[in-house]
């Protein structure tokens, strides 16, 4: 990170439980080392033990990556930079409206056969992400499943965590794979419009489709991840911490090249 992007992403910090007072020894490296060791592996795809020497020892970086994980500390870093990207474009913190969408992608050798599938519609053997993003394109929730399972069994878990993600939520734009009894759950359950956007059976080719295109976007951003290209890990929740990262790395680096702009003077 660059010395100005660490100004605003270490505010926005968990704060340690020795630091609160709640605990604990202090930790032997710096967050901006650790930080900086994790968006790298992420960013270039590489392996634990082929961490760079110019970063903290690798036990050291994935034990510190296992904890913010496990501690759900990322998903509160990652919420909070969400919050500020929507406060600086003049939005309201909390969206009201939100997309959703599946991606299924190769797993590799290492994702045990217990959880990943077969996708017979994109024909791919291995994990399925699901995400619901807002209008920007920002993360608001994610799950990783075996790419067997059906869009629509998954939005069961996934648009509840969304309610309770934004109180403001109202509207949700899915595509033709969430049709079905899904549409009249949401409204009885969640309180909230599911709406289909299909596309239309006389156009050939490709066709951008009313917001569903942002979500494709969110999409075409974790790609630029080389961990994300494939699924590299044994466990789902480590995929979905992976992603995370990933979304981390992108709105802290918007947050500082926006502040970074100089602000234009108009003549008198």
């Amino acid at each position: 990170m660059s010395d100005a992007e660490w100004a605003l992403v270490r505010d926005l910090l968990p704060v340690p439980g020795w630091l609160a007072g709640r605990g604990g020894r202090p930790e032997g490296y710096c967050h901006r080392q650790m930080i900086d060791a994790v968006r790298h592996l992420v960013d270039n795809g590489t392996k634990w033990r082929a961490m760079p020497a110019d970063f903290p020892p690798w036990p050291r970086v994935y034990a510190f990556f296992a904890r913010w994980r496990d501690a759900g500390l990322i998903a509160e870093l990652h919420d909070r930079l969400r919050q500020a990207i929507r406060w600086a474009e003049g939005r309201h913190e909390e969206p009201s409206a939100a997309v959703i969408d599946s991606q299924s992608v190769k797993a590799d050798a290492t994702v045990a056969h217990t959880s990943r599938g077969f996708d017979a519609g994109k024909k791919i053997n291995g994990r399925k992400r699901h995400l619901l993003t807002d209008t920007l394109g920002l993360l608001m929730a994610v799950l990783v499943t075996p790419a067997s399972t059906t869009d629509r069994d998954v939005a069961r878990i996934l648009l509840p965590a969304a309610a309770g993600c934004s109180r403001r939520l109202s509207r949700v734009r899915a595509d033709g794979g969430y049709t079905g009894h899904l549409v009249d759950w949401a409204t009885a359950h969640l309180g909230f419009v599911l709406d289909v956007v299909r596309r239309s059976d006389d156009v050939q080719g490709f066709q951008v489709l009313p917001r569903r295109w942002v979500v494709e976007r969110s999409f075409a951003w974790l790609l630029r991840s080389r961990r994300l290209v494939r699924d590299y890990e044994r466990r789902t929740d480590t995929s979905e911490a992976v992603v995370l990262w990933s979304m981390t790395t992108l709105m802290s680096r918007r947050l500082a090249a926006r502040h970074q702009t100089p602000v234009p003077v108009r003549a008198a």
